[in-house]
C-alpha cells in the first residue's frame, strides 16, 4: 500500500467542503488540491461511500468557482473538441490512458470495489465524459498527468493561482474568503 500525498481531513476542512457543496461531505479521505488561500479545491473520496454506494470519482472537484467554470465549458460544447484530441493525437490518447492508470493506482489503497473495478472517472481512458472529474484529477495529480483535464483548466476562466473563495466563515486558518485577482 502506498501513502497518499495528503493527510486525513480535519473537521474544519470537512465543514468547508460541506459549505462548498451545499450538503454534507461524504467519504472524504483527504484534501487532494487547495486554493491558493488554503481552502479545499479537490477532495479525495473513498471508492465506496459510507452508505455502501460505489463511488468511482476518487478526485472530486468541490471549489464552487472551479465547478462553475467546468460547467460553463461543458455548456459551450467544448467536450467534443477535447474528445477529438483523443481521436486525432496518439500522444494525447496515450497520456490519457496513463492518467487513467495513475488514477486507479491512487484510488487502490482506499479499497477495491468490484462494481467499479477498472473504472476511473470522467470517461477515461477512451472518452471525455465529465470535465469536473478530469479537472479534479488534473489539479490533484499536477500538470502533465491528465492532458484533457489540463486542457479543460487551460480553457476555463478559472485559475488555481487566483482565490475566488466566497463562502463566508469557511476559510481555513484565518485565510481571507474574498475574491481577489
Amino acid at each position: 500500500m502506498t501513502t497518499p500525498p495528503f493527510a486525513p481531513p480535519t473537521a474544519q476542512e470537512i465543514a468547508v467542503v460541506s459549505a462548498q457543496l451545499g450538503r454534507e461531505a461524504r467519504g472524504v479521505v483527504g484534501i487532494a488540491a487547495r486554493c491558493v488561500c488554503g481552502n479545499p479545491t479537490v477532495v479525495a473520496t473513498t471508492p465506496r461511500l459510507p452508505d455502501g454506494t460505489p463511488f468511482p470519482t476518487f478526485y472530486y472537484l468541490t471549489h464552487p468557482a472551479a465547478t462553475a467554470a467546468m460547467s460553463t465549458l461543458e455548456a459551450t460544447q467544448v467536450m467534443p473538441e477535447l474528445a477529438a484530441l483523443l481521436e486525432d493525437d496518439e500522444e494525447i490518447a496515450a497520456a490519457y490512458r496513463r492518467a487513467h492508470e495513475a488514477f486507479l493506482a491512487d484510488r487502490a489503497p482506499f479499497g477495491e470495489v468490484p462494481e467499479i473495478a477498472g473504472v476511473s472517472s470522467g470517461g477515461m481512458p477512451t472518452r471525455v465524459k465529465c470535465l469536473h472529474a478530469l479537472a479534479g484529477h488534473a489539479l490533484a495529480a499536477g500538470p502533465g498527468v491528465n492532458p484533457i483535464g489540463d486542457e479543460a483548466l487551460r480553457r476555463s476562466r478559472w485559475s488555481p493561482e487566483r482565490c475566488e473563495c466566497v463562502t463566508p466563515g469557511a476559510a481555513l486558518a484565518g485565510a481571507e474568503t474574498t475574491t481577489t485577482g
